[in-house]
């Protein structure tokens, strides 16, 4: 793989759902200030790129954020834990990608189709990918290079057309909601920029890793910023805020109208129906994965490392259930900042590991430890506004870190231990 296809993996992983499904919820959160929350957001993601782009490079390889963790801290219940956090996080960015999908086919059905429908296309746009990840990912895998270049075309289409309309009044500060909620709400959508962490596991497969997994992690999260900043001015720029609010579920497509009409509108919805679907096939082939990696590393049940026609069929099947369970019961704000909030831990150790991983002091490690206080800080103010917005969301958040560290404490002390040990020591062994 060349510099170019790993971007491809780095950009097809962030512009996936992502801006698709949140869009809508940025604009209710942050109002006029949409672009400064994205953009906010945006520099959070590039300093963490900085610490994965080093830690990719020293462990190369499949695995990617559960590896560099385990050799760096240790295979600790602790890191267990966190590795489990990790999972889950992307079962969650699996319920949001889903969510995106209902919402946008919905459009297409007379007066949105009604409850049934929604759920109907929500849980379709989870199994099917699932079966087709077992029975043929790689037919469907071969498509994803593809799928990223017709949805960036269209988007940047929608850039060239839809800036002649914006109008700066609609951006003014005055629209803009306090700073620190406005930060708040970029830290919210966070999860619109979670997909470079995939660029990690090209480590094995990358010519010249040393060279292109650093430029490829700049320059997939540096073009991404920048295309979000510039969807959001254009969104925010054409439509009256109340008009977006009200269609935030499929805010992308609503903001075509002014500029495309109905034509502009029905082609951003297949852009999100598309998209939406093939970021749910590439994040259950890459989380299933990752769950297989996880029980390799002695932090899941053995069960999981089971594989079916070359794909981790265990795993792969729990993922599903997980995502579709998430999808069907909780709205889009909730799982939003559960994506994000799970994402924002484990970018803010991985930070800690890359400035304990560096031999001397010097822009690598002060990098990092910026990283460590900008995820930090991100994560407590995110908290702060949605529990005060919402109490319940405490114990939403509650649920994801405390079923993390309750299925890793249940495991590693009820769990067969002896075995499994003994293996993990070996391969450890081996590693080293």
């Amino acid at each position: 793989m060349g510099l170019w296809g790993a971007v491809s993996i780095g950009v097809g992983g962030m512009v996936g759902g992502g801006i698709f499904a949140v869009l809508g919820l940025s604009v209710q959160l942050a109002k006029g200030g949409t672009p400064v929350a994205f953009a906010v957001a945006g520099v959070v993601a590039l300093i963490t790129a900085a610490s994965y782009a080093r830690l990719s490079v020293r462990y190369a390889g499949p695995g990617g954020t559960v590896v560099f963790l385990d050799r760096v801290f240790g295979n600790s219940m602790h890191v267990g834990a966190l590795n489990v956090l990790l999972w889950f996080s992307y079962v969650v960015m699996l319920a949001l990608y889903a969510h995106a999908f209902g919402s946008y086919g919905a459009v297409f059905f007379p007066k949105g189709g009604g409850w049934f429908v929604l759920h109907g296309l929500i849980t379709l746009a989870i199994a099917v990918p699932a079966v087709l990840n077992l029975a043929s990912a790689k037919v469907v895998g071969k498509a994803e290079t593809y799928v990223v270049v017709i949805k960036i075309t269209i988007l940047l289409f929608f850039l060239a057309v839809g800036v002649k309309g914006v109008e700066p009044a609609r951006l003014a500060t005055d629209t803009w909601v306090p700073m620190l909620p406005l930060v708040a709400g970029g830290m919210i959508i966070f999860v619109a920029y979670e997909g470079f962490e995939l660029i990690a596991n090209t480590g094995a497969d990358i010519r010249k890793p040393d060279r292109n997994l650093p430029l490829a992690f700049y320059i997939s999260v540096g073009f991404v910023v920048l295309l979000y900043v510039a969807i959001a001015i254009v969104v925010v720029g054409n439509l009256p805020l109340a008009s977006i609010v009200d269609a935030r579920d499929y805010a992308l497509a609503e903001a075509a109208k002014p500029f495309l009409g109905q034509t502009g509108f029905t082609l951003i919805a297949v852009a999100a129906l598309l998209s939406t679907f093939s970021a749910i096939n590439a994040t259950l082939y890459g989380s299933s994965r990752l769950c297989y990696t996880i029980a390799k590393e002695g932090e899941l049940p053995v069960q999981l490392e089971r594989q079916m026609w070359g794909a981790p069929a265990e795993g792969l099947v729990v993922t599903t259930v997980l995502a579709l369970i998430l999808a069907n019961v909780a709205d889009l704000s909730a799982i939003s900042t559960l994506g994000s909030a799970g994402f924002l831990s484990v970018f803010a150790v991985v930070n800690a590991a890359n400035y304990r991983d560096e031999v001397n002091w010097g822009a690598g490690r002060a990098l990092s430890a910026l990283g460590v206080l900008a995820c930090s800080a991100a994560f407590v103010t995110m908290v702060w506004q949605s529990v005060g917005d919402n109490p319940s969301t405490a114990w939403v958040l509650a649920a994801l870190f405390g079923g993390a560290g309750v299925l890793e404490v249940i495991y590693r002390t009820i769990g067969t231990k002896g075995p499994r040990k003994r293996r993990r020591q070996a391969k450890v062994t081996r590693t080293l």
